[in-house]
């Protein structure tokens, strides 16, 4: 019985996936395990993963977006006719792209209840296609880019001429003659540029969250001279190089247990309090811009901190960030001291209640027992969901936050 594959939700903010690129054709046989097609979501590139073996019947989309539950594609038996199983299916995706024998005009589509629920393809990260789609897994730009290898170049012996492991080796053992190079036209700018899923979705998210939560920001100049200190000491014998970020992490989660208000959600009839304290970290990329969450920041140490949040921005700048891991945060850090911003807002990052905004640590006159001296300083902006929280209530949080980060042992209670 033919098998109908749909665009499977891979995060909770997920509305649609673009269709890159298809490594199959309609009338290809298929095995469970091969890769369908190339698949761009609002957080990175993935591989769709067929369950079925089977041919490809139905290509619904070629290129472009497809809705989350919209029919991609249909698996069967060579010949068996689809079209019932496609007209009696609930879709919304666009016009289909059917086998070579069909009419281009699409089905009427009915509204039907399912009554068995069809198993979703597994997805998994890959790099980016290149502007020319070279069809290559993962493992061979890999490969590819380590050994300086143009992927433009290799000869593919996988399916409809993708490139695998074995061509990438074969390549670099023998490689072949190098033949004048051809004089390539420069492509100039033309001032625009494609609109990614990544940054459809940051659009729309932090567009309604602008708009539709009222925001309030709260800024506070924190003294670090003894942060400073309690890194430098921390970091001397060079186990383990803790950031001033770690800090700001590791604070804001002990302040959060103080202040619970801070730490929840505005679901429209109710408010949430969150009994877990999971910090999302605001790594820049170059689509835009991802969320990677520290689970239970509260109950790691500054090590723990450092060495995920580590890996986590490493996973989001190659694209390889789970959905799971950029779900589930209850407040959010957008720093960027280290780009020597001193200070900023943040727009909320749903469905927190707030976002603090990081600055970086500046040298600067202070006054410190009657006199003044050269000290460091830290401002952060705190911005607020006015539906949650009110003005003493952040006003508060900072005042504990602050009161952590200029005597960090406070940490450790």
């Amino acid at each position: 019985m033919a098998e109908i594959i749909r665009m499977p939700r891979l995060s909770d903010t997920m509305e649609e996936g673009n269709i890159v690129a298809w490594l199959k054709k309609v009338g290809d046989n298929v095995k469970s395990g091969d890769i369908l097609a190339e698949v761009e979501t609002d957080k990175a590139t993935m591989e769709l993963e067929s369950y079925f073996n089977g041919v490809l019947l139905y290509v619904g989309v070629e290129s472009g977006p497809v809705p989350v539950d919209g029919i991609i594609a249909i698996i069967g038996k060579a010949g068996e006719d689809y079209q019932t199983l496609l007209s009696n299916a609930a879709t919304p995706s666009a016009a289909p792209v059917e086998a070579p024998q069909s009419s281009s005009t699409p089905q009427p589509i009915q509204q039907a209840i399912q009554v068995q629920t069809t198993p979703q393809p597994s997805i998994a990260p890959v790099e980016p296609a290149s502007d020319a789609r070279v069809k290559a897994s993962p493992l061979a730009k890999a490969m590819a880019e380590k050994a300086g290898v143009d992927i433009n170049q290799v000869k593919g012996s996988g399916d409809n001429g993708r490139i695998i492991k074995k061509d990438i080796e074969t390549y670099v053992e023998n490689p072949p003659v190098s033949a004048p190079a051809a004089i390539q036209p420069v492509s100039v700018p033309s001032g625009e540029m494609p609109v990614t899923q990544m940054r459809k979705v940051i659009a729309k998210r932090l567009g309604e969250s602008k708009f539709t939560a009222p925001h309030f920001y709260l800024t506070m100049e924190i003294n670090m001279e003894v942060a400073m200190a309690a890194r430098n000491a921390i970091n001397a014998d060079g186990e383990v190089k803790i950031s001033f970020n770690d800090f700001v992490v590791k604070a804001c989660a002990s302040a959060l247990k103080k202040h619970p208000m801070i730490n929840a959600s505005w679901l429209g009839d109710k408010i949430a309090i969150h009994n877990v304290v999971n910090i999302g970290v605001a790594v820049a990329v170059p689509d835009g811009l991802l969320v990677p969450v520290v689970n239970n920041a509260d109950l790691k140490s500054l090590s723990q901190i450092n060495a995920e949040v580590k890996e986590l921005a490493k996973k989001a700048k190659d694209k390889k960030l789970q959905p799971q891991e950029m779900t589930g945060n209850t407040f959010t850090i957008s720093n960027l001291g280290m780009f020597d911003i001193e200070e900023f807002t943040a727009i909320i990052n749903p469905p927190d209640a707030c976002i603090l905004a990081v600055g970086s640590i500046n040298e600067k006159p202070v006054v410190k027992n009657g006199a003044i001296v050269v000290g460091h300083t830290m401002k952060v902006t705190l911005s607020c969901d006015h539906r949650v929280v009110d003005g003493a209530t952040g006003a508060q949080f900072l005042q504990t936050l602050k009161a952590i980060l200029e005597n960090p042992v406070k940490m450790l209670v």
